[in-house]
This record gives C-alpha cells, sequence and structure tokens, in this order.
C-alpha cells in the first residue's frame, strides 16, 4: 500500500503457502520445521500475506454446480425471478389496446410483437447473451458498472490499492487478439472526467428506475388481480377495489421485517401452479376458438400492424412493452441462483407458459373483440375462474415482494459506492445471503405504494409510468453491456454491431412510444428518480469532497513518527481503533484528537473501511494489516475491504474478527521476518560463505536473532492481550462539514442546508457497524470543503 504514514516496506519474501502458520498458537518451532526443506521463490509486499494464504488464490470460477443442484434452483427461480413477468399476461392485452379493437388482423399483428418481442429481450438478450456479463456470479447495473471499475480507473475516489488485484476473484483478464480496441476504448474512459461522471450518473439513474419499478410492480401486479373480482360481482366499485389493494399493500410490507426465508419455498410452488394455469387455460382458448392465430409466427403481420394504424401502432408499443416487465430481473437475481438453472427455467417452463398464454387471449379475443378491457379475467373457464382468481391474487404477492426484495439488496449497493445515506442492513436469514431488509427504505416503499394506488387507481395509468421504468433500465443495460463486450469479453466488432442493430433498435422503437405517454402518468418514475438522483447526488458528492478534504490533510510520516515518540504523550493501557475511510495515510481526525487529549492507548489501529468494485471478497482477504513506525509503539494500520454485496454480520463482532487477524498478522509478520533470515542464511551458502571454519559463527549469530524475534513476538502478544484486557475503545469522527470561505451559493446550499439535512436524519456510522455504544468515542471536527 503506497501510503504516506504507514509503514516501512518489510521486504519479506514469498513462500509457498503450505508452510503459512495455520492459527495465530502455532509456534515459532512448528514453523520452523515446516520451513525446513522449503525454498523461497520471490520477493513481494507484506499486504500480501493474508490473500496469499486462499486457496485457489489465482482461480476466478468455481466448480461447476451438479445436475441435481441446478435442477434445484431452477425450481426456486421459478418464484423470486419470474413473478413479474409471468403476471404481464393480466393487463398487456388491455393496455395495448385502449381505444379497442378495429380488426382481427391487429390482434395478430399485436401477438406477433409480443411473441418477437418476447424471443429477443428476455430470451436472447438476457438469459443468453447478458447473464454471461455476471460480476463472480452477481448480476445488475452494480455488476456491469463494476466490471468495467476493475477494468479501467474510472473511479471518482483514489482509494485503489495494488493489493486489490490479490483478490482471488478480482482479476478476470481475458486474453484477446482484439486487444488494441479495448485498450483504446479503456483510455478513453480513463482519460474522460466526463466519462467518469457519466457511468456513475447512468449507474445511479438505472438505479433509481429500478427502485421506482419496485414502487410500480406491487401497485400494479395487485391492482390488476384484485380488480379481476369484477367479474363475479358488478356490486364491487373502484373504489372498493382500490382501497382492498391498499389493505393488501400494507399488510405486505409491514410483514417485510419478518423475512423471506420463511415463506421463500412456498413461491416457487405459487408461480408454478400459476404457470400451469395460464399455460393450459391458453392452449384451451387457442383451440377453443382460433388456432389460426398461430400464423402470428409470420413477422408480415408486424409489418402489415404498423402500415395499417400507422402512429396508433407506434403508441400502442406503449402496452406491449409490458410483456418484459421483470426482465431485468433475470439478471439482477443470478446472484441467487446460477446462470445454467435461470436458462433452464426460462426455456422449460417460463417461455413455453407466457407464449401459450398470450395466444390463447388473442385467440379468444379474435371472437371477442368487445372484451379486451378484462381480457385475461374474462378469457377463464367458468369453473376455473375462482381458483385463477386466488392464484393472482397470491402470484401478485410474489411478484412485489421480488421486486421489494431487489430494491434492498440495490440500495444495499449504492451504499458501496457511497451514492446512498447510510442505512442500516439487518440480514434476515441465516441461510441465504442475499435477503436483507432496510427500515427507511421498506417504509418509504409502502408511503409511495398507497399513494400511487390511491392517486392513480387504474392499471393503464400506471402502466404508462411503468414501460418507461421498464425499458429504461434495459437499455441502460445494453450500454453497459456494449461496454463490457468491447473492453472485457474483447468481442468482435461485427458482433458488437449486430447486438447494437438488432437489440438496441428494438428498444429505442420501445423507449420512444413509452415517452409518448408521458402525461399521462409516464412522468412518475421520472419523478421518483429525479427525487432519489437528487439524494444520491447530494451524498455522493460531498462524500468525495469529505475524502479529498482527509487525502489533502493527511498525517505525514514524519508527523506520526513525532507524535508516537512524543514523551509528553501519556500511554494508558487499551486497545484504540481509529476509523476513516481514508486508505493512503493517518487521517486528520488522529492529529485533532492528540492536540486536545494528549493520552494515547498503548496499541493504536487505523481502520480504513473500503469498498472494492467486485460483488464479495472473501472473509480470508477481508482484512489487510501493516506496521506504521515506530515498530516499538504498537500503531498498526487496517484495510477492511468488503464487496458491494457483502453484509455486516451481527453474529460475528467486528471487534473480535479484527483482533483475531491482527494475532494473525503479528505471528505472520515474524513468519516472514524468520523466512528472510532461512533466504539469507540459504544464499550464503550457495556461496560458500562461511562453509568451514565460519558455520559455527553463523549458526550462533542466526540462533541470538531467531531468540531476539522469538522475544519480541512475545512482548507483542503479550502487549496485545494486555490492550485487550484493558478494553478496546472505538474512536469516530463526529464530522461536521461547513461550506468554505469564498464558496458559491450553490456549494453553500449543497453542503449546509441538503447533507446537513440528509445526514441528520439517516443513520450515523456506529449504527450500521454494530459499534458498541458504552466502548465508543466520538471525536468532533469540522472540515471547511
Amino acid at each position: 500500500m503506497n501510503s504516506s504514514g504507514s509503514s516501512k516496506d518489510s521486504g519479506v519474501t514469498e513462500m509457498s503457502s503450505e508452510v503459512a502458520p495455520k492459527n495465530p498458537e502455532q509456534s515459532m518451532e512448528q514453523v520452523s520445521e515446516e520451513l525446513h526443506g522449503k525454498r523461497i521463490f520471490r520477493r513481494f509486499d507484506s499486504l500480501d500475506l493474508e490473500s496469499s494464504t486462499v486457496p485457489g488464490r489465482y482461480g476466478h470460477g468455481s466448480k461447476g454446480a451438479g445436475l441435481s443442484v441446478i435442477l434445484n434452483l431452477a425450481f426456486q427461480s421459478i418464484g423470486i425471478v419470474y413473478g413479474d413477468i409471468g403476471t404481464s399476461p393480466r393487463y398487456v392485452y388491455a393496455s395495448t389496446f385502449s381505444n379497442g379493437i378495429k380488426h382481427n388482423d391487429d390482434i395478430l399483428g399485436v401477438l406477433s410483437l409480443i411473441f418477437y418481442t418476447l424471443t429477443l429481450i428476455p430470451l436472447v438478450k438476457y438469459v443468453f447473451i447478458v447473464l454471461q456479463a455476471n460480476d463472480n456470479g452477481e448480476g445488475g447495473t452494480f455488476a456491469l458498472y463494476s466490471l468495467i471499475c476493475r477494468y479501467a480507473k474510472i473511479g471518482l475516489i483514489p482509494n485503489q490499492q495494488v493489493e486489490d488485484q490479490e483478490v482471488s476473484n478480482f482479476q478476470l483478464e481475458l486474453p484477446s487478439s482484439r486487444q488494441r480496441i479495448a485498450s483504446m476504448v479503456k483510455a478513453k474512459l480513463e482519460n474522460s472526467q466526463f466519462a467518469k461522471f457519466f457511468l456513475l450518473f447512468a449507474t445511479m439513474l438505472g438505479t433509481s428506475m429500478v427502485i421506482g419499478d419496485g414502487v410500480l410492480t406491487p401497485c400494479m401486479s395487485v391492482l390488476s388481480a384484485v380488480g379481476g373480482i369484477r367479474r363475479a360481482t358488478s356490486a364491487i366499485t373502484e373504489d372498493v377495489i382500490v382501497w382492498i389493494s391498499v389493505a393488501i399493500l400494507i399488510l405486505l410490507f409491514m410483514v417485510q421485517r419478518l423475512g423471506t426465508d420463511k415463506v421463500g419455498y412456498s413461491f416457487a410452488p405459487i408461480i408454478c401452479v400459476w404457470f400451469a394455469f395460464i399455460g393450459r387455460i391458453g392452449l384451451f382458448n387457442f383451440i377453443k376458438y382460433d388456432p389460426t392465430v398461430i400464423k402470428a409466427i409470420n413477422p408480415q403481420y408486424n409489418v402489415q400492424y404498423f402500415q395499417r394504424n400507422k402512429k396508433e401502432a407506434w403508441v400502442s408499443l406503449g402496452g406491449t412493452v409490458l410483456v418484459i416487465t421483470g426482465a431485468e430481473a433475470l439478471f439482477a437475481d443470478v446472484g441467487h441462483f446460477t446462470v445454467r438453472s435461470i436458462q433452464i427455467s426460462m426455456c422449460s417452463v417460463t417461455y413455453p407458459a407466457l407464449i401459450l398464454a398470450y395466444a390463447g387471449q388473442a385467440a379468444f379475443l379474435c371472437k371477442h373483440n368487445h372484451l379486451v378491457k378484462d381480457t385475461f379475467f374474462e378469457s377463464v373457464p367458468e369453473p376455473l375462474y375462482w381458483p385463477m382468481f386466488l392464484v393472482a391474487i397470491l402470484a401478485s404477492i410474489v411478484a412485489s415482494q421480488a421486486m421489494i426484495s431487489g430494491t434492498f439488496s440495490i440500495v444495499q449497493q449504492s451504499l458501496s459506492l457511497g451514492c446512498f445515506p447510510r442505512v442500516k442492513i439487518v440480514h434476515t436469514s441465516a441461510k441465504h445471503e442475499g435477503q436483507v431488509y432496510i427500515l427507511e427504505v421498506n417504509y418509504l416503499l409502502m408511503l409511495a405504494c398507497v399513494g400511487v394506488t390511491l392517486a392513480f387507481r387504474s392499471t393503464e395509468k400506471i402502466g404508462n409510468a411503468y414501460g418507461i421504468a421498464v425499458v429504461f433500465v434495459m437499455t441502460l443495460t445494453s450500454a453497459f453491456l456494449v461496454l463490457n463486450m468491447i473492453m472485457i469479453w474483447k468481442s468482435h466488432i461485427l458482433l458488437v454491431i449486430s447486438y447494437v442493430l438488432v437489440i438496441g433498435s428494438v428498444e429505442l422503437l420501445y423507449l420512444s412510444s413509452v415517452f409518448y405517454k408521458f402525461d399521462q402518468g409516464g412522468y412518475l418514475p421520472l419523478a421518483f428518480s429525479t427525487v432519489l438522483m437528487t439524494i444520491m447526488y447530494i451524498w455522493n458528492d460531498v462524500h468525495r469532497r469529505k475524502y479529498f478534504y482527509e487525502l489533502d490533510n493527511k498525517v505525514s510520516l514524519g508527523k506520526l513518527k513525532e507524535i508516537a515518540s512524543d514523551t509528553n504523550l501519556c500511554r494508558i493501557p487499551g486497545l484504540a481503533m481509529f476509523y476513516s475511510e481514508l486508505v493512503r495515510g493517518i487521517p486528520p481526525l488522529f492529529k485533532h484528537y492528540v492536540e486536545n487529549v494528549p493520552a494515547l492507548h498503548s496499541v493504536l489501529v487505523f481502520v480504513s473501511i473500503k469498498s472494492l468494485p467486485i460483488s464479495k471478497v472473501p472473509v480470508e482477504e477481508r482484512f489487510l494489516f501493516r506496521r506504521v513506525e515506530p515498530i516499538d509503539q504498537n500503531v498498526f494500520r487496517c484495510v477492511v475491504r468488503y464487496g458491494y454485496t457483502d453484509v455486516h454480520s451481527e453474529h460475528e463482532p467486528f471487534e473480535k474478527i479484527l483482533v483475531e487477524r491482527l494475532k494473525e498478522f503479528i505471528i505472520n509478520d515474524l513468519w516472514f521476518t524468520r523466512s528472510k533470515l532461512s533466504n539469507d542464511e540459504n544464499d550464503d551458502d550457495d556461496l560458500d560463505v562461511g562453509f568451514v571454519n565460519g558455520e559455527d559463527e553463523n549458526n550462533d549469530v542466526k540462533h541470538v536473532d531467531e531468540e531476539k524475534l522469538e522475544e519480541e513476538l512475545e512482548r507483542e502478544i503479550e502487549a496485545l492481550d494486555q490492550a485487550l484486557h484493558a478494553g478496546i475503545v472505538h474512536l469516530i469522527g463526529e464530522n461536521e462539514v461547513v461550506a468554505g470561505k469564498g464558496a458559491g451559493i450553490g456549494k453553500r446550499f449543497l453542503i449546509n442546508q441538503a447533507f446537513d439535512f440528509l445526514k441528520k436524519n439517516w443513520r450515523q456510522t456506529e449504527n450500521v457497524f454494530d459499534i458498541p455504544q458504552k466502548r465508543m468515542l466520538k471525536v468532533g471536527m469540522t472540515y471547511e470543503l
């Protein structure tokens, strides 16, 4: 780690991981026995120590899961991934033919559109292309952005370290003869500040749109399902339907804090029953009413539909696009399953059931044009109406639950980039890592859903808003994917152009259509995005300003030595942890503390919390330590690295793990010093130095050095144990940020009003990391930015 005030280069040497100490209790004699006969290979930095002991350090893939595991995951994915796209048949035809059906051939034209849209976007684009762009199994907008961050230095905060590339699943470089184009694109991104800001902006926009989708999906799903009761009785008014939907939504959000672990396995059977119902009913209607709708496979009906209706056909695409709502979930939720399992479930269950459902409804509409407003429930055979109504309600709850859980995960990822105010992430399942709950976000989503349902009251208006959110996110995903294809996959330029011309053109056509209904509800997701983007921008901007302030005012190495060696400072028993996000150097908080409190604990650890552009960091590779000079002062630097999906576990206290890793580091650091002595001895033997008369003298010197190392190890471990016995104190900066003198009115408003408001109304650091209140000390300091 190249940071001033960090430490010396220990000058240690690399050895095979088989001789690394297996635990802190391993004695130096045991290490010596393991070292005997081993050969030293090359020199490397001590911060590489932890990562070098991890098996499979340079491996970038896991072993493929067995067939039974894949099939089990494929079954489970049906309940989590396809709830949204699977419930779309309830409202697609009603939204597409908002002005009624004028010609039966229009039904064939729309069915043709539906068939090719389902085939091109969810199946070809997501299942067979986008899923391959996962980040070590994780998907979504953040996964694509993080992949790009790893291959190009586009991060706006300069906290990159060489050691980050040694994390076992960090590097994914793919050699290719098309390196020149990839290098050119990479250089353009790295050298353009505008490109860096634009990519971050696009990521934040995509995130905001997905969160907006998380608001609209429950409203659309529940309202359309409850509306099906109108077929049974005309006495049910629109007001009753709306209030029943609101009650279901409130109940759904109230049970979120319990987690989805207990009900998770019920999702897959419900959606499987749903697909069985819509598939068989679709096949029944197809055979009964008009089997000739199969000719819609001919794309000519597509062309004729546009020739016949012109502008109206283009406008109707805003309804047709609802067939692919939830397609983004195929990519976003891949982290809970595997690529192969989602491919199997999509191709064998979801895609056939949806095609049959839409074909059956088209056949029904050919004979009942006037029932287009309630196509779904009107096309259900009478004996199956009530079972279908019940399953529809359950399926809408499942679809809503999937998007709510996805929103929690997205907010968690936003925190890793410093793009969202601090919130407490609660891990609701001991079995499934991805199941998290965020109190603040849950209640904000509930209020937004209830407000949208009461304000819009119909699926047609909500559908206009829904379409914009869906297509916008898909278009952003395609843009990131193209960068991924060029820079990381190094795909042939003809393949990239083909993707843009085929998939990109379809998405841009849909995007142009949904914006036409901007004033009919389409403004809603953009309004949500504007609010969320404002919050994200304010927090991220001030977050970066604070980091650069600490970087510019960090404590120099000379100043740190001076402070640590000052005899006027009282060294009191105990271990103090100074928290900071600064990776390179000692934060100014330390100097401010010493100037006001002339006392230091016997052991000091400067803890830097850092997020890597990677989904997960193995626990074994999470902590990086380094000594800080002077060595006898027991001062250490610690960089704690998390991935954007890592959850801070409450079951394993942070301080306990840190102390265990610190002990390992002290022993391992001495082990490397011992290795250097062994290496020096081997070098002397090769040169025949002291081979005869000087051999005993050299051995005596080596024995004395080993004794000193043993004594030093015992002294440091004893000092650490005494400090732990005296107690641990967590020192956190209670930083007030104000605009500097001469700042403009915009900057003053951004920092003094907007950021201050967000900071006061969201959680503080100690609430996020579960720092014990009784052993926490806040150090006040004002940053003039």
